[in-house]
């Protein structure tokens, strides 16, 4: 080749979804990609069936409606919301906007795959602090910011993992930073989350700017998306809650219309369908704990998770390899974690109660007669 990238593009390693075909298998049973239990709320159904005949209209540039249900939905300025095409786009206009060449992007060891990937693709030095019990160590990552230190990541509840810091960390880690580095609170799972001091991350953004024990405490931004509990991962749809002056940032830098119309039409009537939350929060709660309880007593370990899925370990990659292939005889297809560096887990979505049950039978059949 005579026309070369950047050397850093070359260093990336394209990202790989969950699978969701077996060869062979009539009926298929995905539960690799953490998508909600239930699919799309009805509402958001029939929004995104109306939308087909509006397709030749370019969709509001500044997703006002979507913003304004957001903003009343969870008691946020809609002025401080931006909409992107899944959150994963709002992560990489971040990092690219924030980041670049000659700069650090810190992560925990095991957080989110996207980070090291676009944190190359914009030229960052990556640097992954290792983990206390699959849980992100707040010592460390403090530890690890550098002079050229300009991103801090940190999924809360992790993904793959499940775990998730108490509220008093997140706090001593955003207090622990300069000024002068952006922290990042990608809160995808936070819907699911039941612990009573939680909070996905709206406090430390409105806290940004202000002094706290005669220091200006950094800038902090929250994602979200509408891929988890609200069903809708093939929509691609997501959104960001910051200061004012990163939502500038980010309206010089993303597309002008980015978010496709009926993604924000069936984003406003998911948030406005009766019960959907609650319905859901409820069903994985439940379900999680059964599924965690039932491989726990087949002899299976599994990893304590806030998430709508679980990180189960079975000690050596070897067996792991084994359990995957023994329930993609069954039509269940869950995620491998070697990608992760965690070649000995599978990670395993909370689907609905048949297929928690089935996960149930394979694996403990499995650990019964390998």
């Amino acid at each position: 080749m005579t026309v070369m990238p950047r050397p850093s593009i070359l260093s990336v390693e394209p990202y790989v979804g969950g699978e969701s075909k077996i060869p062979g298998v009539n009926r298929i049973v995905k539960l690799s990609s953490n998508e909600g239990a239930f699919g799309p709320p009805p509402g958001a159904i029939e929004a995104i069936r109306a939308m087909a005949a509006e397709a030749h209209r370019y969709p509001d540039g500044n997703g006002t409606a979507l913003r304004e249900a957001i903003g009343a939905r969870f008691g946020l300025d809609p002025a401080r919301i931006v909409v992107g095409n899944g959150s994963d786009e709002l992560l990489a206009l971040l990092i690219l906007a924030y980041g670049g060449e000659g700069t650090e992007l810190v992560m925990s060891a095991h957080g989110f795959m996207m980070y090291d990937i676009t944190g190359r693709w914009a030229g960052c030095r990556i640097i992954k602090v290792p983990e206390k019990n699959l849980t992100a160590d707040v010592d460390g990552l403090l530890a690890a910011v550098g002079p050229r230190t300009r991103l801090l990541f940190l999924a809360n509840p992790n993904n793959p993992t499940g775990s998730i810091l108490p509220q008093s960390e997140v706090n001593r880690l955003r207090a622990g930073l300069r000024d002068d580095v952006l922290l990042v609170l990608d809160s995808a799972y936070a819907e699911y989350v039941t612990k009573p001091d939680y909070d996905a991350g709206a406090k430390l953004v409105d806290a940004s700017g202000t002094i706290v024990d005669g220091r200006v405490l950094g800038t902090t931004v929250m994602t979200r998306t509408f891929s988890k509990i609200f069903g809708m991962g093939g929509m691609r749809l997501g959104w960001c809650y910051a200061p004012a002056s990163v939502i500038d940032v980010l309206g010089r830098v993303r597309g002008p219309f980015n978010v496709n119309a009926a993604a924000m039409a069936a984003g406003v009537a998911a948030l406005r369908e009766p019960g959907w939350i609650e319905k859901s929060i409820a069903h994985n709660t439940e379900w999680r704990g059964k599924v965690a309880s039932a491989l726990t007593a087949a002899g299976i370990k599994v990893w304590p998770s806030e998430g709508n899925f679980l990180l189960v370990d079975f000690g050596v990659a070897a067996k792991a390899k084994a359990a995957d292939d023994a329930m993609k005889q069954r039509g269940l297809i869950v995620r491998a974690m070697g990608g992760y560096g965690l070649p000995s887990c599978l990670r395993i979505t909370i689907g609905t109660a048949e297929e928690c049950t089935m996960v149930v039978e394979a694996l403990t059949a499995f650990m019964q007669h390998g």
